[in-house]
C-alpha cells in the first residue's frame, strides 16, 4: 500500500474537470523545446485520468516571471508539443484565471487543456488565498504530479491540495517511492556522493546525511575545503577558508556516527581553468601554490569505484570536477559510468538528482543506467537535507 494517495483513491472522473500541476519548465534554445523530458515524464498521469474520462487542466510555471504577464514566458508553445506527444488535442487556454478561463474551459472540447503560465499572478508564490480559490474554481479534484515544485508553498501546489480533493501523480508517486528506497529504508551498505562548488550551500544536506549514511563522498569545490580543514595544501583552488571549522565539525561528526568520509587522494591540477590545458596528476600533499585543483585523480576515481562497489544504495547529487570543462570531466564520468554498470548488474540502487548531475549523467552518457534520476533541483535538496517538502504533506495517505 503506497504511503501517498493516488488517482484511484479520487472515484469515478467521468466528465470531471480535474486540475493537474505539472512542471513544464523546459530548456528552450533558440524557440525549440532543447529537452523534452519534463513533458515526457507528465504523460502516463495525463493519460491515466483522461483514460477515466477526466477533463484534465495543466497548470504550470515556465520561467520567472516575476507575477507580471511577459508574453516571451507564455506556455502557448509547449500545447503542440503535448498534443504531438499524446496523439491527442490539447488546447491552450489564454484567458486569466477569474477572467475567462473557466468561460472557455467549459467551451472547449478538448480532452486536455493547459492553462498560462501560473507565475503570471503575483498570489502565485505568495499561495495568495484569492488567486488559489480561483484556481480551484476551475475543477473538482487536483492532482500534484510536479515533484519539482514540491519545496514551494505556492498557490498552484499547496493552496491547491487545501481546497481540493489531492493526490499524487504517477511521476510524484515514482520519485517519491525511489526516495525513500534511496534513503528512507536503504538497503546497506549506503553511500552518499555529495559534489558541487561550496560546503555553505549544501552543509544542510551534510549534515543530514552524516548520521544515516555509511558512506559520505565528497567531491567537487566543497572536497578543497575539507582538505584545507584537514591541513591539505589547496593552492589557488576554491576554496571556503572561514568553513574549514564547519568541515571539521563534519568530519568529527561522522566518526561518531561510523560514517566513513571519502575524500580525495589523488587531483588533477592545472594553472587555470580552460579546455586543453596542460595538466598534473598530483597527491593531495604536493598541490602547489598556483595550482587549481579541478578534478579527482585516476587513483582516487579507482578507489571510490571499489566503494561503490561495496554498497547496496547510492544516492549522486553534483558533480565531483569542473566537468563542463574538458578533460575536468574524466573523474565525474567514470564515476558515473561505474555506478551505471552496477545499476544495470543489480547489485546497486542508484538515484541521483540536481540539474548539474543530470547534465553531467547525461554527458557521460549513463543517465539511462541509474535506476531513478530526478529532474528536480531545489527539491532533491531539500529532501537530501530531511525537510518536509510543503507539497508533499497534504498527500500523504494519513495525511
Amino acid at each position: 500500500m503506497s504511503a501517498f494517495r493516488g488517482i484511484d483513491d479520487l472515484g469515478p472522473l467521468e466528465d470531471r474537470p480535474v486540475l493537474v500541476r505539472v512542471d513544464f519548465n523546459v530548456p528552450v534554445s533558440a524557440g525549440r523545446i532543447a529537452d523534452s523530458s519534463r513533458i515526457e515524464a507528465a504523460l502516463p498521469t495525463i493519460e491515466a485520468l483522461t483514460a477515466k474520462g477526466a477533463r484534465v487542466i495543466l497548470l504550470s510555471h515556465f520561467g520567472r516571471p516575476g507575477g507580471q504577464v511577459e508574453p516571451a514566458l507564455s506556455l502557448a508553445f509547449v500545447a503542440p508539443a503535448l498534443a504531438e506527444r499524446l496523439a491527442q488535442a490539447v488546447e491552450f487556454i489564454a484567458a486569466p484565471v477569474g477572467d475567462g478561463a473557466r468561460e472557455a474551459i467549459e467551451a472547449s472540447s478538448a480532452p486536455v487543456l493547459l492553462l498560462e503560465n501560473v507565475r503570471f499572478y503575483a498570489g502565485e508564490t505568495e499561495n495568495d488565498a484569492a488567486l488559489a480559490d480561483r484556481l480551484a474554481a476551475l475543477g473538482e479534484a487536483f492532482v500534484n504530479d510536479a515533484f519539482s515544485a514540491a519545496h514551494r508553498a505556492h498557490a498552484s501546489t499547496v493552496g491547491l491540495a487545501q481546497r481540493l480533493p489531492a493526490v499524487a501523480g504517477l511521476a510524484m508517486i515514482g520519485e517519491l517511492e525511489a526516495l525513500e528506497a534511496a534513503l528512507g529504508s536503504p538497503a546497506r551498505p549506503l553511500a552518499a556522493v555529495v559534489g558541487g562548488a561550496k560546503v555553505s550551500t549544501k552543509l544542510a544536506v551534510l549534515e543530514n546525511l552524516v548520521p544515516k549514511v555509511d558512506h559520505l563522498i565528497i567531491g567537487g569545490g566543497m572536497a578543497n575545503t575539507f582538505l584545507a580543514a584537514l591541513g591539505h595544501p589547496v593552492g589557488a583552488s576554491l576554496c571556503e577558508h572561514h568553513m574549514t571549522a564547519t568541515a571539521g565539525a563534519i568530519i568529527a561528526a561522522a566518526a561518531q556516527a561510523d560514517c566513513k568520509i571519502h575524500l580525495p587522494s589523488e587531483v588533477v591540477v592545472a594553472k587555470a581553468l580552460e579546455a586543453g590545458i596542460e595538466t598534473q596528476i598530483k597527491p593531495v600533499e604536493e598541490v602547489a601554490a598556483d595550482d587549481l585543483i579541478l578534478d579527482l585523480g585516476p587513483a582516487s576515481v579507482e578507489r571510490l569505484i571499489g566503494v561503490l562497489q561495496d554498497c547496496r544504495t547510492v544516492v549522486w547529487n553534483g558533480p565531483l570536477g569542473a566537468f563542463e570543462v574538458p578533460p575536468f570531466d574524466k573523474g565525474t564520468k567514470a564515476l558515473a559510468a561505474a555506478a551505471g554498470t552496477l545499476s544495470q548488474a543489480g547489485t546497486l540502487l542508484s538515484v541521483a538528482g540536481g540539474g548539474d548531475t543530470v547534465a553531467a549523467l547525461k554527458a557521460a552518457g549513463v543517465a539511462h543506467q541509474f535506476n531513478h534520476v530526478s529532474m528536480a533541483g531545489g527539491a532533491f535538496l531539500d529532501w537530501m537535507a530531511g525537510r518536509e517538502l510543503p507539497a508533499v504533506t497534504p498527500l500523504r495517505a494519513n495525511g
